[in-house]
């Protein structure tokens, strides 16, 4: 099955969204209108090293099983989509536009797979013997996530490292180290199966290695 998921965060999203498309799944980068417009025109361009070899490989969305599509906050809707995968980091969500979106993103009710740099308050909500409210001091915008109901909000440890080249465009990321990305179940089973699913499909991608085998791509979901 063809999921739809709609990625905030064009930088660091960009690497979970390039394995999504290779996997067969269509992806909606939010960013800048600027940005967007870049990737609309050239599409992305994922860096990243396979195992045994010396060179980066360069994975461009032309061409993927997948599709993507770069979008501002203004021009989204996030029930359109199968699952949200929250990639900015954290004080990027106190932004007027976004905070608008996360509004409309809670109330569709869309599984939300967070790869911030911190556990959203949603998540942390469903750890026991937390105190919630004294943890909302650490965040920039806490109100943002006061919609959100805990059980559809899920983290994945954002261990993969990347950065943009300063001598490239924003649709371009190299990835230094391509480990994977460890996600924790949904409350909701038919949300977690969606999740297996996915990694299952991200697992099944190959690319062709010089020594004429096909090579696993780093950098899977689990």
């Amino acid at each position: 099955m063809k999921y739809n998921i709609l990625i905030l965060g064009a930088s660091y999203g960009s690497l979970l969204g390039t394995k999504l498309m290779m996997a067969g799944h269509d992806v909606s980068l939010v960013c800048r209108g600027e940005t967007a417009a870049l990737i609309n025109a050239e599409g992305t361009d994922v860096r990243i090293k396979l195992r045994d070899e010396d060179a980066h490989r360069s994975i461009r969305s032309a061409g993927l099983p997948g599709s993507v599509t770069a979008v501002t906050t203004e021009d989204v809707d996030p029930a359109d989509y199968d699952m949200v995968c929250l990639a900015m980091q954290e004080p990027q969500y106190g932004s007027q536009n976004v905070w608008a979106l996360m509004r409309m993103i809670a109330a569709a009710k869309v599984p939300c797979l967070s790869i911030m740099n911190m556990p959203p308050l949603p998540y942390l909500k469903r750890l026991p013997g937390l105190d919630y409210d004294a943890l909302e001091e650490a965040f920039t915008a806490p109100r943002v996530w006061d919609g959100f109901e805990p059980g559809l909000v899920s983290l994945c440890s954002p261990d993969p490292q990347a950065f943009r080249p300063p001598e490239e465009g924003p649709n371009v990321l190299h990835v230094g180290l391509p480990t994977n990305f460890k996600a924790a179940a949904f409350a909701d089973p038919k949300h977690t199966a969606m999740l297996r699913q996915i990694e299952a499909d991200i697992a099944a991608v190959t690319l062709d290695a010089p020594a004429g085998f096909p090579s696993r791509v780093p950098g899977r979901l689990r």
